[in-house]
C-alpha cells in the first residue's frame, strides 16, 4: 500500500491530538480535523477515543482518515474529551488491532492512549508483565505503556503515570483519557514533538501546531522533554518527572516529517528548510541556470538555494496531488510508469537548461535516479543533485521507519558512488553542522543519529555510541 515514490523517503510513525473542552459541540469533529492536519506522519490508520459522562468509546479502521470518518461514525462519538491517531507502523504488523488509540478495561475503569514514538525496552517489559499475569491483544509496544498504567492504578492515576513513564525508554509523545482527564507525557529527550494549545475553555494537544491552527487552537507552549501535563476541571498541571537527559529534538522533523506550516520548539520549520537551501548553496555551489524542487518536500530548501546562490527558482516536476495511493510495482516498466504517475518533467521549462535538483534526503536513491532520467529525457542538459540534510547512514530506533542500514545508500557507498547510480552530473549533501544551524539549536540539544549514529541513549542494535557533544 505504499507509495512507490515514498519508498526512497523515510516514515514517521503517528501523529496525535488530545482536545480536553466539556460542554463544547462537535469535539469528536475537531479531533478529526487536526487528524487530517496530521495526515502526513501516517498513512495506514486512523481512530479517535472519546470520553462522555465517564463513558468511554472509540473507532478505529485502516485507511486515510476522511475514509474512516464518516459524519454518521462521528456523530456516534459525543465527547468532553477525545484524542485521535494516525499511523505508519514500524513495530507491529499492520493491521486494525494495532491501530490506535488503544482503549484498555482495568479494574478501575478505561484507559485510552494514543503513542507517537518508539520504545527500546518494550520486549523486556512485555516479557516481565506476560510473567505477571498481563494479557496483550496487540503486537505494538504501546499496549506496554497502556499495561504499565493499569497495572499501577492503585497508586492514583497521576502517580499510575509517573511511575509508568519513568519505567519506559525510548522516544514518545503520549495523549491519554483516564480518570476523567486528558493526559500529555513527553519523553525525557524530547524526541517527538508535542505542544500545548487553548480553544474557548479547553485544551489541545497535538504533535505539531499546524493541527493546533485546523482546530482554532491558540498556541500556548511545547511541552518540555520529560514532563507530564494533566488537563482537568482545574486546568493544567505541569509534572517534571524527568529532567535528567540531555534534549535530543529529531532533527529530521525539520527536514522533512513535520508540515512546513508547524512550529517545533520554538522553530518555524519553512524557516528552517529554506535556511538549510541558503547554507547548502554556500557549501556546494555549481553554476546552472535554474534551481528546481523534488516537490512538495524539498520546495522551501530550493526557494532558499536559489535565494543564496542568485540562480531563479522555478517549476521542473510536476506532483500529481490526486494520485492517492498507488501499488509497488512488480517489473521494471511497470516500476518506471509509475513514478511517472506521481511526477511528470516540465519538459517546456527544462529543455536545453541546466539544473540544479534540490530534494530533502536520499535514503536507497532509487527515486533519485529516476528523477535524473526522467529530466534529462526532457531535455534537460545537465542536472545536479543537491540535497539538504546529510548522508542517512544510520538506522533510527525512535519511531522512524529506516530501512537496514545495509539498504541505507548513505551508509554502503562513498557520494561519488552515489552519484554514479544516480546519473547526476554532481552530487552534495548539507553538513550536519550546516543542518545545525539552519535548525538553529545547540547541536548537543538535537538527535542527528541517523546521520553520525551518535544515538542519545543505548540502543539494540548497530552503532551504539551514545555520545553527545557538551554544551
Amino acid at each position: 500500500m505504499a507509495e512507490l515514490f515514498e519508498l526512497d523517503k523515510l516514515k514517521e510513525e503517528c501523529g496525535v491530538i488530545g482536545i480536553y473542552a466539556p460542554g463544547m459541540e462537535n469535539i469528536s469533529q475537531m479531533v478529526c480535523f487536526g487528524l487530517i492536519a496530521l495526515q502526513h506522519r501516517g498513512q495506514e490508520s486512523a481512530g479517535i477515543a472519546v470520553l462522555k459522562d465517564r463513558k468511554m468509546q472509540y473507532y478505529k479502521e485502516m485507511g486515510l482518515v476522511q475514509e474512516v470518518f464518516s459524519s454518521e461514525i462521528l456523530d456516534r462519538l459525543p465527547a468532553d474529551i477525545g484524542i485521535g491517531h494516525v499511523r505508519y507502523s514500524t513495530t507491529g504488523e499492520s493491521y486494525v488491532s494495532n491501530a490506535q488509540p488503544l482503549v484498555v478495561r482495568y479494574k478501575g475503569g478505561s484507559i485510552a492512549l494514543a503513542h507517537n514514538g518508539n520504545l527500546v525496552n518494550a520486549g523486556d517489559i512485555r516479557n516481565r508483565l506476560e510473567d505477571e499475569g498481563s494479557i496483550f491483544q496487540t503486537s505494538i509496544d504501546s499496549e506496554v505503556i497502556a499495561n504499565l498504567i493499569a497495572k499501577n492504578y492503585h497508586l492514583g492515576m497521576k502517580e499510575a503515570v509517573i511511575e509508568s513513564v519513568k519505567e519506559i525508554r525510548g522516544s514518545f509523545a503520549l495523549v491519554i483519557i483516564i480518570d476523567n482527564m486528558l493526559v500529555g507525557v513527553r519523553d525525557p529527550h524530547g524526541l517527538r514533538p508535542l505542544s500545548l494549545a487553548k480553544v474557548d475553555d479547553g485544551y489541545v494537544l497535538a504533535s505539531e501546531t499546524c493541527a493546533h491552527d485546523v482546530v482554532g487552537g491558540e498556541f500556548v507552549r511545547d511541552i518540555e522533554p520529560g514532563e507530564i501535563v494533566i488537563i482537568d476541571e482545574n486546568g493544567v498541571e505541569s509534572i517534571m518527572y524527568d529532567d535528567s537527559k540531555r534534549k535530543a529534538v529529531c532533527a529530521f522533523e525539520y527536514v522533512y516529517f513535520a508540515r512546513p506550516d508547524s512550529i517545533i520548539d520554538g522553530r518555524n520549520v519553512f524557516i528552517t528548510r529554506k535556511k538549510a537551501g541558503q547554507i547548502l548553496a554556500k557549501e556546494s555551489p555549481v553554476e546552472a541556470d535554474m534551481v528546481i524542487a523534488v516537490p512538495d518536500s524539498g520546495i522551501a530548501a530550493a526557494i532558499g538555494y536559489a535565494e543564496a546562490s542568485g540562480i531563479p527558482f522555478d517549476i521542473g516536476l510536476i506532483k500529481n496531488k490526486y494520485l492517492g495511493r498507488t501499488f509497488i510495482q512488480p517489473d521494471q516498466k511497470s516500476r518506471e510508469l509509475a513514478v511517472r504517475l506521481k511526477l511528470n518533467a516540465m519538459s517546456e521549462n527544462i529543455e536545453g537548461k541546466r539544473l540544479i535538483l534540490i530534494d530533502d534526503s536520499i535514503v536507497r536513491g532509487t527515486t533519485s535516479k529516476r528523477l535524473v532520467n526522467m529530466l534529462k529525457d526532457a531535455g534537460a542538459t545537465e542536472v545536479h543533485i543537491r540535497v539538504s540534510s546529510p548522508p542517512v547512514s544510520h538506522s533510527c530506533y525512535f519511531g522512524i521507519d529506516t530501512p537496514n542500514r545495509a539498504q541505507l545508500i548513505g551508509a554502503t557507498h562513498t557520494i561519488e558512488e552515489i552519484r554514479e547510480m544516480t546519473g547526476a552530473d554532481s552530487l552534495a549533501y548539507l553538513s550536519v553542522d550546516g543542518l545545525v544551524e539552519s535548525i538553529g539549536m545547540k547541536k548537543c540539544d538535537l538527535c542527528t543519529a541517523c546521520f553520525d549514529g551518535n544515538y542519545p541513549m543505548e540502543v539494540p542494535k548497530e552503532g551504539n555510541k551514545n555520545v553527545f557533544e557538551k554544551c
